[in-house]
């Protein structure tokens, strides 16, 4: 088995999407309006539109319902990060710090409140952790 994906639900693909390649630095390709994929070499993140919801079952899934999941994306310098983040007006719930675990993180939400965590390994058990 192989983890490819995660999909998001939204109101509003478009600014989902022009949120998400702003702080990525990665182009959304699109299917059609109510769906876009930012593909990046571990997973792709996939912007599908409310209206989608009804393929898979009736109320299956709600926009900016999310308060258990973190997205999760490693970065090279969470601390440079942080400081290209600040002007894009992100609610950072977290700046910077290290975790016990051995990462750096940085804590903001995207526009529908959905939690991401920017990370960099900083103890050699956490650099040995994210070697795949």
């Amino acid at each position: 088995m192989n983890f490819v994906s995660i999909r998001v639900i939204t109101d509003d693909v478009a600014r989902l999407v022009g949120f998400y390649e702003q702080v990525t630095g990665v182009t959304a390709a699109w299917s059609n309006p109510d769906f876009a994929e930012l593909a990046t070499p571990a997973c792709t993140l996939a912007i599908a539109s409310t209206r989608t919801v009804a393929l898979f079952g009736t109320d299956s899934a709600r926009a900016a319902a999310n308060h258990s999941v973190i997205t999760e994306f490693r970065v090279a310098d969470v601390d440079a990060e942080y400081e290209r983040l600040a002007p894009l007006d992100c609610e950072i719930v977290q700046k910077p710090m290290t975790m016990p675990w051995g990462n750096r993180s940085l804590l903001f939400r995207d526009p529908d409140g959905n939690l991401i965590n920017f990370f960099t390994p900083v103890t050699p058990e956490a650099v040995a952790r994210q070697e795949r």
